[in-house]
């Protein structure tokens, strides 16, 4: 299976980079932020694409993802390959390609635990607070989801494991947001905030 994720992200890779060339056929032609605009519809939509499929595999697997971020964030602000990456991608304001992966995660569980999605994906999670065993515990107040135990790494990148888990990570304050945009907005924030220490 984790042959074929490394399949997937290698045709993800040559993709960006293909783009990335034609890219660099532009630059003298439009502005900073015009390019700003055409790496996110080339570039970064690719890497965002079905990327919560990547959550709960090993760094090498999806390293090469945040090669091709790393590229790009050098790209748009005209930096040299040695240059340190992580200023770009804070100036950018881009999460990691890990950090993407946590994001979509978040906001699916959020369509869930607001019943803003299909019943099939509200069946594979469960909150805690549901649990007939818990219900005098403190954790049956909260907003947390049940994780279940699993036998394998593999195991743990399933919706139902890492949801709730990207889930439960956040604070209560992001959790509580009364919108789909505030949600976006708090959770931005704070997936910026830990990976930055802004």
């Amino acid at each position: 299976m984790q042959c074929l994720f490394k399949h997937h992200d290698s045709k993800i890779v040559s993709s960006c980079f293909y783009q990335l060339r034609r890219l660099k056929q532009l630059k003298c032609h439009v502005d900073v932020n015009t390019m700003k605009l055409l790496i996110s519809a080339f570039i970064l939509s690719r890497l965002d694409y079905c990327n919560i499929l990547l959550s709960g595999l090993p760094m090498s697997t999806i390293r090469p993802l945040h090669r091709v971020q790393n590229a790009a964030a050098r790209f748009a602000l005209g930096l040299s390959p040695r240059d340190h990456v992580s200023d770009a991608l804070k100036k950018l304001h881009w999460l990691p390609v890990t950090h993407r992966i946590q994001y979509k995660l978040s906001l699916i569980m959020f369509l869930v635990h607001n019943h803003q999605c299909p019943d099939y994906m509200s069946k594979i999670v469960s909150l805690v607070s549901d649990d007939p065993g818990r219900r005098r515990l403190r954790s049956a107040t909260s907003t947390d989801y049940h994780v279940s135990r699993t036998r394998t790494k593999l195991g743990d990148g399933a919706f139902s494991i890492a949801g709730p888990k990207a889930w439960n990570n956040l604070p209560q304050s992001v959790r509580s947001a009364d919108s789909l945009d505030s949600f976006k907005r708090k959770l931005k924030f704070h997936l910026f905030n830990s990976c930055f220490n802004v």
